[in-house]
């Protein structure tokens, strides 16, 4: 594997406490800083305009915010295989997919032209401004573009080879490196048709669910399941399990992020709210508005929902709004976030884990879905 070696074990003096998946969480933070001080000192050895200018925002990016789920989730796949005991290559393993994180959030804000992500300017704005602000010749908008794009293969090239370095150490490493093979060209595939859907206009419901699960759902929580349990050589029942609790809550986890992108508060998700509103995205939310609008005849909302012919005001992003609403597909898919989320928690008892971490699985299901805690504790 591109002639990489194992790297030694991260030192002791974590700030969390990695036997519980929100201290996993945390805990990756200390890991994740370590490595990217390791990547920095390597970018400035190789170019120092390049560290400067590309690689130290990625690293600020990296480091900035972020809810760390996929580490969770890989430290519930963990426990559930048999996992104890010393964590660091879980952790080792969580950095590598918050580095993934960085790199899909990086590039789908390039393709969605979106203008913040996590309460600061998205990475090809604040690039674009750094081009204005020294005064460079040509276009800021391309060079902040252009930019961007290496900053995001940048997170990923960083996450390949932490995640080879920690194959090359462990017994299971062929394994691991298959799930994390499948999980990059699952992202790439979602990518490709979350945008192919926005250029031919499609409301397909079928379709919203397979964009939904490739893009996000695989890589937020079934694949990083799947690594964790990966690392104890997990047996086919355990991984089996794992797989369907995955899928069932990364879609809840998704549908949850599509509600948020129409009728949240940016300053609670650190992102505009009506991105996906007014590039008429393809969502399971609007997919299921178009269907309800069309079999009920209701005229008004399919005008509002129809792909538009000019740019969208914020009146027709309020339309919008009120024919999700009225279609009764706000509140469906409220109901199908639920069922989700529940499904995933009885799938991940079958794995036999004990009680506490499926008691940590749940919670962490609540958290990244929005549904009530006390409505999953009750089904796992």
């Amino acid at each position: 594997m591109l002639g990489l070696r194992p790297t030694p074990a991260e030192p002791a003096g974590l700030r969390g406490d990695p036997r519980t998946a929100r201290g996993a969480a945390t805990s990756v933070e200390d890991v994740l800083d370590r490595v990217l001080e390791a990547r920095l000192s390597r970018a400035h050895a190789l170019d120092p305009v390049f560290a400067r200018d590309v690689a130290a925002r990625l690293a600020a990016f990296a480091e900035r915010g972020g809810k760390r789920l996929r580490t969770a989730f890989a430290w519930c796949g963990w426990r559930a295989a048999g996992g104890s005991g010393d964590a660091t290559e879980l952790l080792r393993t969580g950095a590598a997919l918050e580095l993934v994180q960085a790199c899909a959030l990086v590039h789908d804000d390039v393709m969605d032209g979106s203008p913040l992500r996590r309460g600061a300017p998205a990475m090809h704005r604040e690039l674009a401004r750094f081009h204005r602000d020294a005064h460079m010749t040509g276009s800021s908008l391309t060079f902040g573009t252009s930019a961007a794009v290496l900053a995001g293969d940048l997170a990923l090239v960083w996450a390949d080879d932490l995640l080879t370095e920690i194959a090359l150490g462990s017994p299971h490493g062929a394994r691991l490196h298959r799930e994390w093979a499948a999980m990059r060209n699952e992202m790439v595939a979602g990518q490709y048709r979350d945008i192919h859907a926005q250029a031919t206009g499609s409301s397909g419901v079928d379709e919203a669910l397979t964009i939904a699960t490739l893009k996000s759902a695989l890589y937020t929580v079934e694949r990083p399941l799947a690594l964790g349990a990966a690392l104890t050589g997990a047996d086919e029942h355990t991984a089996a399990a794992l797989r369907s609790a995955g899928r069932c809550v990364g879609l809840a986890f998704q549908l949850h992020d599509d509600l948020l992108g129409a009728f949240g508060d940016p300053a609670l998700t650190g992102k505009p709210v009506g991105d996906d509103l007014r590039s008429r995205k393809l969502t399971y939310l609007l997919a299921v508005a178009v269907r309800l609008a069309e079999a009920d005849g209701d005229e008004e909302s399919a005008a509002a929902l129809a792909p538009a012919t000019a740019p969208v005001t914020p009146a027709d992003e309020q339309r919008m709004r009120a024919a999700l609403e009225r279609t009764g597909a706000r509140a469906l898919v409220e109901s199908k976030i639920t069922d989700l989320a529940a499904d995933g928690v009885r799938y991940f008892a079958r794995t036999g884990a004990d009680p506490g971490v499926r008691h940590e699985f749940a919670a962490l299901v609540a958290r990244a879905s929005g549904v009530a805690p006390h409505r999953l504790e009750a089904t796992g």
